[in-house]
């Protein structure tokens, strides 16, 4: 229950000094770069950890936020995967400001503990 009213909490927050609401394609990126991350760093230590709980947040946000959007389930799932296997490439490869844009994201999840 914690997660899911930090989830509503978060995507309906303001964001920073700028305000708003975070865009369907805001979430699925931040989606697929956590997962991706998660996915090269492994579990086994602190960072890993914390890339996988975010990974979490992000895809449960974007499901609300396609949810809010009208989106279908499967388009949202195939936009998450999309976006993932671009994230692994360019977190691997050093590209598009993955790391840059990755970074935000963890800034974005909130604490979950």
């Amino acid at each position: 229950m914690h997660l899911f009213a930090t989830l509503l909490m978060t995507l309906a927050a303001p964001e920073g000094a700028g305000g708003g609401l975070l865009s369907y394609q805001d979430t699925v990126r931040c989606s697929g770069l956590t997962q991706a991350a998660s996915e090269l760093e492994g579990g086994e230590s602190a960072r890993g950890r914390q890339l996988f709980d975010a990974a979490l947040y992000w895809s449960l946000a974007s499901g609300q936020a396609a949810a809010a959007a009208g989106r279908l389930a499967a388009t949202a799932d195939a936009d998450q995967t999309r976006e993932r296997i671009a994230a692994v490439r360019d977190l691997s490869e050093h590209l598009n400001g993955a790391e840059a844009a990755l970074e935000v994201c963890l800034r974005r999840t909130p604490d979950l503990g």
